[in-house]
């Protein structure tokens, strides 16, 4: 039985990367290497800010609101409370949302949320 030779298998593993490498600056690109450390890099950035963008979307959020809450007179927490004590179960995406788009339907959910408050 003849030998197998990896010439074909190396190759493909290696357009792989500098493909995933398309782009990155000097010879990151283009040398092996290099780009393998790169991607297996890139990689790692990705994974960990996948979950940092759902960390920094819910900040702005929280901001939002704030900035929506303070114009009528409460504070984030206060409305926060208010709403959970109104029984309002909206997130705050949808909340935040509210505030950029559409005025008097925030307003209506700072109404319930101050009466509940009361």
């Amino acid at each position: 039985m003849s030998r197998v030779k990896g010439g074909v298998t190396s190759r493909a593993r290696h357009k792989k990367i500098t493909k995933a490498a398309k782009g990155y600056r000097g010879r990151s690109n283009n040398n092996y290497r290099l780009s393998l450390e790169r991607v297996e890099k890139g990689l790692q950035y990705a994974y960990r800010d996948r979950r940092t963008k759902k960390r920094n979307f819910r900040a702005l959020w929280i901001q939002r609101i704030n900035a929506g809450v303070r114009a009528h007179g409460l504070s984030y927490s206060q409305f926060m409370n208010g709403i959970h004590k109104a029984g309002i179960d909206i997130d705050r995406k949808m909340l935040a949302d509210l505030a950029m788009n559409d005025a008097a339907g925030f307003e209506a959910v700072i109404e319930k949320a101050r009466a509940a408050l009361a």
